[in-house]
């Protein structure tokens, strides 16, 4: 069986996301970007926005500064010159995916028929016409917000809520049957979903394409090998959020196949998968701040075994118990996690703060400090704020207040 140091199974994990790449020297076009997606296979949507949304950053630590506009587009604003080229789906969580995607989650699409929760399963036995209403309101008015269909439906949207977050049933009903891909996202205004027909949102054919589920799962977990170079079974499963008895067939045929390899990754606790053509670069590269749901570091058990890198979100964890900050970046410079910076984009003040900075053990703070402050300030100018605060918390964050 093929050995590798977990060193060279870093720089091939490294690679496989597009950190090693040569950044574009102009503005990226819609071309570079959807080649980005192409390559990360989606893009984790989360509606915190304390510094840039979610889907965003990742293309950025890749590419570097780009026209968000250009992603917008992509996702949520179709035409007949640009057709729409991203769709989003319960991936990884929710996420943007390639539109061609879309089929390779019918199986999914099919189990989420009756709820994906015990609490919406709750909120469709209640309401068992309330699915046809909601499809009867977009059918006849086209994209349209849970909102607006609860007052076109003349619902009191004050009344009954269902389980997460005060949800209104229709909102509910709304997500389920985009879960079970009856209606898909047409476009996001001020971040709030606009629901349309899936056969309207997607190009002709693809909403009517149906893929046998193995062949899906297969699929997915090629996929999810060629996003993450070298990987575990849990690596591959967790990517598309697949099962063990789901996954475990397919890795066993792409074995077969040889798109996927065997491998003994040396200090790894589990046997590994090497990606037939992934890249084992010779030098470690790649320089870039991660937003938390960054695929290269989404899984955090893979993100611990491949960097050695411990890494929680604090979001909701009480201020005073917060060990690095709200909205923490991980820092990967010459493809390893050497930082990491709680970060706010602080819209009124023109300034991109930096409340608390640290160095992970074994790494010098002048370079580290250096090289950040570098990204840092490519990522004030790509959200257009002019400059750049560092508080006073953690290791670092004297020689960054100094390189910044």
């Amino acid at each position: 069986m093929l050995e590798m140091t977990a060193a060279a199974a870093r720089r091939a994990a490294v690679a496989a996301q597009g950190f090693t790449d040569r950044r574009p020297a102009s503005s990226a076009t819609r071309r570079r970007v959807l080649a980005t997606v192409d390559r990360t296979g989606l893009l984790q949507i989360d509606s915190v926005s304390v510094a840039v949304r979610a889907h965003y950053m990742p293309v950025f630590s890749r590419i570097g500064g780009y026209d968000r506009d250009l992603l917008d587009a992509a996702a949520w604003r179709d035409s007949s010159t640009k057709p729409r080229a991203l769709v989003e789906y319960w991936a990884h969580e929710a996420a943007l995916i390639p539109v061609a995607d879309w089929p390779l989650m019918r199986w999914r699409m099919r189990r989420y028929e009756g709820g994906r929760w015990a609490g919406e399963r709750r909120v469709l036995d209640r309401n068992p016409t309330l699915g046809k209403d909601v499809l009867d309101v977009v059918t006849e008015v086209g994209p349209s917000s849970a909102g607006e269909v609860e007052r076109h439906l003349q619902i009191d949207s004050t009344g009954k809520r269902g389980p997460w977050w005060g949800r209104s049933d229709t909102k509910v009903i709304c997500e389920q049957l985009f879960a079970s891909g009856a209606l898909s996202v047409d476009r996001r205004v001020g971040f709030v979903r606009h629901y349309d027909l899936a056969d309207r949102v997607l190009p002709a054919g693809v909403a009517a394409r149906d893929i046998p589920e193995p062949d899906a799962i297969r699929e997915l977990i090629r996929r999810a090998g060629r996003a993450l170079g070298v990987a575990t079974a849990a690596d591959l499963r967790d990517y598309h959020r697949l099962s063990v008895a789901q996954a475990t067939p397919a890795i066993a045929d792409l074995v077969d196949d040889g798109a996927l390899v065997p491998v003994t990754v040396r200090g790894w606790d589990a046997p590994a998968y090497l990606s037939a053509g992934a890249r084992v670069p010779r030098r470690a590269a790649g320089t870039a701040l991660l937003c938390p749901f960054d695929p290269l570091v989404f899984f955090r058990p893979r993100t611990e075994r491949v960097f050695g890198f411990r890494y929680r979100i604090e979001i909701y964890t009480p201020a005073h118990k917060r060990v690095h900050g709200y909205y923490v970046f991980p820092f990967l410079h010459r493809g390893e996690l050497v930082g990491r910076v709680d970060i706010k984009a602080d819209r009124a003040a023109n300034a991109l703060r930096v409340p608390a900075a640290f160095t992970e053990d074994g790494h010098h703070r002048g370079e580290v400090a250096e090289t950040l402050a570098v990204e840092l300030r490519s990522m004030a100018t790509w959200l257009g704020l002019s400059d750049i605060v560092v508080g006073d918390r953690g290791d670092l964050a004297e020689d960054l207040a100094a390189a910044v």
